[in-house]
């Protein structure tokens, strides 16, 4: 059995009670592990009690000797550990890693008690389906806007619709359902079709009487006829004129919710339209009205959007997002990948996948920080290229990054909502 001592400091002083417990498996003997006076096994899995401060040295370490971490948690008592029997576990598990985060990013501690992530928000503060598609909100269109600008391709528009006649609130993340006025060729009402909220809870006139819709005219050919075919309700949306009324449904979702944690992380991958909720997410942590709004929600963390397009025009809300990026240049990061106006390593177009790809040693390095979110919106396709790049990166640390995914998805910090 491979003994914590190992890992050099003791563990179970004072001074190392920042204590993580690493599983691990695989471990072989070599040269390193045959000068070592304890058994390796050759199957199954070990457990090594860790002092924070030897955490880069102990996951170098166990990579000479072959090893795969499998998961690292947080003890949350000081006390003897044994190897054989890890210790039960109150604290939430950390993602699997191999490389430690440096000290200004790794876990901190205050009051002596070991941080953890965001907890996902109480089920009884998100409101879920206030209105229904039997009883939906009817609410006027107070604006639209286009969103694409010059050199840009398609259809976007921006569209504020009034709430101020009903009961729908909703949070940053969540989104709502838009039933289409007429018919469709059974002569039967337009299905709702779901759309991701691009306003914070306040709306973007900071009366809580608004929500805001990202949408984009969905047009492709017929696969057989060859003939265009336009979205039904994106089409419906997009030429609406203000003053029209809106069958509303929602909110609903849960799943893209922005942790309260005003020091946490928050990596955004966007393409397109994926940027609506990320719009929301960084109106509530950086315009100067939502921070007055809320005294109790006051960002210092870093928040890092990835967003792909095809074009500069097509980059939305670009004006928004680089005044936010000035006023909060150690903040906020914004990188672009603009598919047919820059090229990648390769001489390809540039997807969003090369520019993780780019990034993906310090991407790999925030998300090991038990506070740190990512996030995925838009075209469905972009999660295979993502997946390639940062499986690269974590095979670098004997990790395997599809299992580390999983891992994260558990503790409430991965997010996809692609379409």
């Amino acid at each position: 059995m491979y003994n914590p001592s190992v890992s050099g400091g003791n563990a179970s002083t004072v001074a190392g009670s920042r204590l993580f417990l690493y599983e691990v498996q695989g471990l072989r003997q070599n040269a390193e592990t045959d000068q070592m006076n304890n058994p390796i096994r050759k199957s199954g899995s070990v457990f090594i009690t860790v002092p924070y401060d030897r955490m880069n040295q102990e996951m170098q370490r166990i990579t000479r000797m072959g090893g795969k971490i499998v998961s690292i948690r947080p003890i949350e008592e000081v006390g003897t550990v044994n190897a054989a029997e890890p210790t039960p576990i109150t604290a939430p598990v950390v993602a699997p890693a191999e490389a430690a985060a440096p000290a200004e990013t790794a876990p901190t501690q205050t009051n002596n008690k070991p941080m953890t992530q965001a907890a996902p928000k109480a089920a009884a503060s998100v409101p879920i389906n206030l209105y229904k598609p039997n009883s939906p909100y009817v609410g006027k269109v107070l604006s639209n806007e286009p969103l694409v600008r010059e050199g840009g391709t398609g259809i976007v528009q921006h569209i504020t619709f009034d709430l101020s006649q009903g009961d729908l609130h909703y949070v940053e993340g969540q989104s709502i359902g838009i039933i289409p006025d007429g018919t469709d060729d059974k002569g039967k009402p337009h299905k709702l079709r779901l759309y991701s909220i691009a306003s914070t809870r306040h709306g973007d006139h900071m009366d809580d009487k608004t929500v805001s819709l990202c949408v984009r005219q969905l047009e492709y050919k017929h696969p057989e006829s060859g003939e265009t075919v336009y979205g039904t309700c994106s089409t419906f949306l997009c030429g609406i004129e203000p003053g029209a009324d809106v069958k509303i449904t929602g909110p609903v979702g849960k799943e893209m919710l922005l942790p309260d944690d005003p020091e946490a992380t928050i990596i955004m991958l966007a393409t397109g339209t994926g940027i609506a909720p990320f719009r929301a997410y960084l109106w509530r942590m950086f315009k100067e009205a939502e921070r007055q709004k809320n005294p109790e929600y006051q960002f210092k963390g870093l928040a890092w959007l990835i967003f792909g397009v095809a074009y500069t025009g097509n980059v939305l809300y670009k004006e928004e997002l680089e005044q936010m990026q000035e006023q909060y240049p150690d903040n906020l990061k914004l990188t672009y990948a603009i598919s047919r106006e820059q090229q990648n390593a390769e001489g390809g177009r540039m997807y969003i996948q090369h520019r993780v790809g780019e990034h993906a040693a310090e991407l790999w390095e925030l998300m090991q920080k038990p506070n740190t979110h990512t996030y995925m919106c838009g075209l469905k396709g972009m999660e295979d290229g993502i997946d390639d790049a940062m499986s690269s990166e974590a095979t670098k640390h004997g990790v395997d990054w599809i299992e580390f995914r999983k891992q994260m998805k558990k503790e409430h910090r991965w997010h996809v909502e692609t379409y």
